[in-house]
């Protein structure tokens, strides 16, 4: 039995895009009555009516040239536009291994991380491994894991704990110290508890996140309840406010580069917390049999930067 042809739906996907048999055919270099002809051996191939022709439009207008899609064309068209995609993505990956690549790993993590980590794993990762791909997500903890759980994900960094029941494999990454970050014309001592912060204007994560959590945790060990001014989850964003004067915001600090930067800066201070507070975060990944080719050398780069 014969099957679809891509070719025959990719024509019909342009004549819908670009409105005439003529633009269609002008677009994908095929002669006219080519493109006349995949339509009619689609139409036969699934025994219906796909393109309406409409008697007396003008012309001079490419849209109004007498073509709609039935219902049954505009399915095929939804669905058409899906399997043109995946047949791309297909080549790309078979070309991808055929010029010596080893495939594309997708790895998902939150903002902060991106902007002081990554970038040194991915340029240790691009002279080491120069043929994998890493496709990069930036997402909350949460999302992450359910990314995972769903198989949309290969690679996570998460904040730990992890909520029970993942099946996922999980592996301590870093522990980086949580400090206040505070606009530059506030008076305040030399560490900061709870109940110093309590009453202060406050820029947190929002309640869906394990910071949010690990936050509130921190106050309400001291009796505290305090509500944010505002909620967002970009961590540079958060600095920003800080740095405008609009609150304080709870962060971790994720690398030494980034406290030298911050020594002396004129809109913004940090303190350390007493109690003290850490965020942990962790490598999470399915069971590395199940992993695409190429996420072996990205989870053992990824383990060479792992620091208590």
């Amino acid at each position: 039995m014969r099957c679809l042809s891509l070719d025959q739906i990719r024509t019909l996907v342009a004549i819908a895009d670009l409105g005439s048999f003529a633009a269609a055919a002008q677009a994908l270099h095929l002669a006219p009555p080519t493109v006349s002809l995949h339509i009619s051996e689609l139409e036969s191939r699934l025994d219906a009516t796909l393109l309406l022709r409409r008697k007396g439009a003008p012309r001079a207008d490419a849209r109004a040239a007498g073509l709609s899609l039935t219902p049954a064309g505009q399915e095929l068209v939804q669905r058409g536009r899906q399997l043109l995609r995946d047949a791309e993505d297909a080549e790309a990956q078979v070309r991808r291994h055929a010029r010596g690549l080893v495939g594309r790993v997708r790895l998902g993590t939150a903002t902060g991380v991106v902007v002081h980590l990554l970038p040194q794993v991915l340029e240790s990762l691009a002279q080491q491994h120069p043929g994998i791909d890493v496709e990069l997500s930036v997402l909350g903890s949460a999302d992450t894991l359910a990314r995972l759980d769903a198989g949309r994900l290969d690679i996570g960094l998460v904040t730990l704990p992890l909520p029970g029941g993942t099946g996922l494999r999980c592996t301590p990454w870093r522990r980086d110290p949580m400090v206040a970050f505070l606009p530059a014309d506030w008076e305040a001592p030399a560490q900061l508890d709870p109940a110093w912060l309590a009453d202060k204007p406050l820029i947190f994560n929002d309640s869906s996140t394990q910071m949010y959590r690990m936050t509130m945790a921190w106050f309400g060990q001291a009796g505290f309840n305090p509500s944010a001014r505002i909620e967002l989850n970009f961590t540079e964003a958060m600095k920003s406010l800080v740095a405008a004067g609009y609150g304080a915001a709870l962060l971790p600090l994720e690398s030494e580069q980034e406290a030298q930067r911050l020594v002396g800066h004129e809109r913004m201070q940090l303190r350390p917390l007493n109690p003290p507070l850490s965020r942990e975060l962790a490598l999470v990944h399915a069971d590395e049999a199940l992993l695409p080719p190429g996420a072996a050398p990205v989870l053992e780069v990824l383990r060479a930067f792992a620091q208590a």
